[in-house]
């Protein structure tokens, strides 16, 4: 029975070094709040939608004479927003543009390396958590300054007394004494000369991670590329409706220019026959001279609008990472505005959090900071590192590689913050107020996502009625302007009917063709604040692999 009782001691004794660290390693915890995705507080709807949609399709009449607007483009909730919005213009170039930017903006492609910066950041924080292994190599030429410690101490005084006539070694052999001397000086010598250490070896060192810390940097640091990810998904966004807002802003002003030579043209007809009936009596010199200047005033009008188109063209040309000029050929010939869709699917506001990029980066920022909370606290616990030392050792090169050489030393190694000055606690607080700033920061931006719908689609019904509106009143100024011309040439109206019917009718052509331009621009805007353009049905998704994911090196 006793012999059971030693062995069991025995194994246990044998279990012991490695149950033990075990038992640690499975006890290890991460310390520090966990991260839970905080729910955005949207409401069930957004704010009645339709009305001003309605009210637009009220207006039904709208004048052949007029350039026909777009019908009433009504936002539903039935389905979320197309991640390809842009195509819902129906237009090639403007899809070839927003391609092109998406592939060359020099922006979107710095967001693209901060991605690649974030990502190296992650794996030098992950690297924390494994063992360090470090290959080392040394010559060393030393000097210990033994011989002033045996000097002081005296060795050399009683050495040379050995060689004294009156010596004890030389009474009982006389010569011995002096041999001795020699014999212990040449050993004095080597002991005190220079030597040379040669030493090649591996040391190795891991931290156990018993509670947290490096998981908590390496979570902090996942959280912060997500954050990086979603800050070029914003930078998308932003520029696809960058290009199209001034893609639609080149076709307005070339369309405004369009409708101000065709009034150029029509009031040189006006002069010509204001002329024609001075000559005959039937118009005075007030009336020549009062449609010429109406004329020059209209004709001045062109450069304005000649300077937005060339500011736009260079505009894009920017956004689409190309020199100024570059894009003249092939958007200098006039085209119309690109008509809105009948019907526009806005989704649910309980759906904006997940698309709208800034929301999920305000969210990813959260997560870092609620990572370093931990990374806080673990700092109050002990530091628990295993390190180890082997290689060999000799004062000659070839002697490095004799297995007597050898040297090693392993062992554990414990580190525990006593006093750190308050430190610790002062680096807590700031990360839990960090913490509550960014949870802060999460509700701010999802307010703001949710204001920046609603007043999208308030300025986008809103500015589709005025589209009807304005359209209504072309159709009239219109008419007006060919009865007072055909009246004037009866006779029947003075010419000055006729100048202020075509100054009406220019002021509501103008504002109607500024109008659709608002209107398209409007659902731009719409689109931008919902966040679509980036999701995997989105453009140039994958611009993040145009880099590579890790820098070149260890």
């Amino acid at each position: 029975m006793s012999h059971v009782r030693r062995v069991r001691r025995a194994a246990l004794r044998r279990a012991l070094p490695v149950a033990l660290p075990l038992a640690v390693l499975l006890g290890a915890c991460t310390v520090g709040p966990q991260f839970h995705a905080p729910q955005a507080d949207a409401p069930a709807q957004w704010h009645d939608p339709q009305q001003a949609a309605s009210e637009a399709t009220a207006h039904a009449a709208t004048p052949a004479s007029a350039a026909a607007p777009t019908a009433a483009s009504v936002p539903t909730m039935d389905s979320d927003p197309d991640p390809q919005w842009w195509r819902s213009f129906s237009d090639p170039t403007l899809d070839g543009l927003i391609d092109r930017a998406a592939r060359d903006n020099l922006d979107l492609q710095e967001a693209v390396l901060r991605i690649v910066e974030a990502r190296t950041q992650e794996q030098s924080a992950a690297a924390q958590g494994l063992p360090n292994v470090r290959a080392s190599g040394s010559y060393q030429r030393e000097q210990l300054g033994a011989k002033g410690f045996l000097e002081s101490d005296g060795v050399y005084n009683k050495v040379d007394q050995l060689g004294a006539p009156n010596s004890p070694v030389n009474q009982i052999a006389p010569g011995a004494g002096a041999t001795l001397e020699n014999g212990a000086n040449n050993v004095l010598n080597q002991l005190t000369a220079p030597i040379n250490l040669w030493q090649v070896g591996f040391d190795a060192s891991w931290e156990l991670d018993l509670f947290g810390r490096v998981r908590r940097s390496v979570e902090a640091a996942h959280a912060q590329t997500e954050e990086a990810v979603e800050s070029r998904n914003d930078a998308l966004v932003s520029l696809e409706a960058e290009v199209a807002q001034t893609y639609m802003q080149l076709r307005g002003a070339q369309a405004l220019r369009q409708i101000t030579q065709s009034l150029v043209d029509q009031q040189r007809d006006i002069v010509a026959l204001t002329q024609s009936q001075a000559k005959v009596g039937l118009a005075s010199q007030l009336d020549v001279k009062s449609a010429t200047a109406q004329y020059a005033q209209t004709q001045a009008q062109l450069p304005q609008y000649d300077q937005q188109i060339q500011q736009a063209l260079n505009g894009l040309a920017y956004l689409l990472g190309e020199p100024p000029g570059s894009l003249a050929d092939e958007l200098s010939a006039p085209a119309a505005v690109p008509p809105v869709p009948p019907s526009v699917p806005v989704g649910m506001p309980s759906t904006l959090a997940r698309r709208r990029p800034d929301i999920r980066r305000a969210e990813a920022s959260l997560h870092a900071a609620t990572a370093d909370v931990g990374v806080a606290v673990a700092q109050f616990y002990p530091d628990i590192s295993l390190t180890g030392q082997v290689g060999t050792r000799a004062t000659n090169a070839s002697g490095l590689t004799h297995w007597s050489s050898l040297f090693y030393s392993f062992g554990p190694s414990i580190s525990l913050p006593i006093f750190e000055g308050g430190s610790l606690v002062a680096n807590l607080h700031l990360s839990q107020a960090q913490q509550q700033q960014a949870a802060l920061d999460y509700r701010k931006t999802v307010l703001m996502a949710l204001r920046d719908v609603d007043n999208a689609l308030a300025v986008y019904r809103t500015d589709q009625a005025r589209q009807v509106s304005l359209g209504d009143s072309v159709a009239a100024q219109q008419a007006a302007f060919e009865l007072a011309r055909d009246s004037y040439r009866k006779g029947l109206v003075t010419f000055i009917n006729v100048l202020d019917a075509e100054r009406q009718l220019s002021d509501a052509q103008q504002q109607y063709a500024q109008e659709t331009m608002q209107v398209s621009t409007d659902l731009v805007a719409l689109y931008k604040a919902l966040g679509g353009g980036w999701q995997a049905g989105g453009n140039a998704t994958g611009a993040t692999d145009a880099v590579p994911a890790t820098a070149p090196g260890g």
